[in-house]
């Protein structure tokens, strides 16, 4: 994801240098009036999309520190699914909620924050300084919500992706259960593949739900 947020981002340089405008973002980001006239896309490409090179370095390196515990824990497929859902929820809340243009991915990495926050919760017994840890998420959550309230930044869609975060987590993430057999001790992963994806498919189809509703209601 890092990976291709730095191409996206390079590909905004380029056409700024090339044509004079960011074309990338001119075709991508949140706009509300070009939403309901049809380029839904819009709801999903800000995600990949920033607005200036301190934009998209904080959110890579709020990616990074994140994302390498979480995709560890949730498996490649899962991680990716919780980013994009959580995007996409942020996205659509913002759509909702404010007229104001918006692109970035801090939608998704709020989705993470909240990921990890119930992670911690769900799996209290068996992390050492669980309590300490989700403690602290939180606080970082709450900070992050606190400053997005200044002028400029979409705070909506960081809500939002808290939103989609906490409702993909909550019944998607992974719930460990110390087993005992011949090999010795492992930890198994109640929340099984079919699972997953029908909490994935459903959580979309919610946040999918109050878009048309947004978009019904003009």
């Amino acid at each position: 994801m890092i990976a291709t947020c730095v191409l996206a981002f390079l590909g905004q340089l380029l056409t700024q240098t090339t044509f004079g405008t960011d074309l990338l973002a001119a075709y991508g980001a949140k706009v509300n009036p070009l939403i309901t006239a049809g380029q839904y896309w819009r709801l999903i490409t800000p995600m990949w999309l920033h607005g200036s090179i301190l934009h998209i370095a904080f959110n890579m390196y709020a990616l990074f520190i994140f994302g390498s515990n979480l995709e560890r824990y949730y498996g490649h497929i899962r991680f990716l699914l919780l980013y994009l859902i959580s995007g996409y929820a942020g996205n659509v809340i913002s759509f909702m909620m404010t007229p104001r243009p918006s692109l970035g991915s801090s939608t998704a990495i709020f989705g993470l924050l909240a990921a990890q926050a119930v992670f911690l919760y769900q799996n209290r017994q068996l992390i050492r300084n669980a309590r300490s840890l989700l403690t602290s998420t939180l606080m970082i959550a709450a900070i992050n919500l606190l400053l997005g309230t200044s002028p400029g930044i979409d705070n909506w869609g960081h809500l939002g992706g808290l939103i989609g975060g906490l409702a993909f987590a909550w019944s998607a993430g992974p719930i460990w259960t110390v087993q005992a057999d011949f090999n010795g001790v492992s930890l198994v992963n109640q929340r099984s593949r079919r699972r997953v994806a029908l909490v994935a498919v459903g959580v979309t189809l919610v946040f999918t739900a109050l878009a048309v509703l947004r978009i019904w209601m003009g």
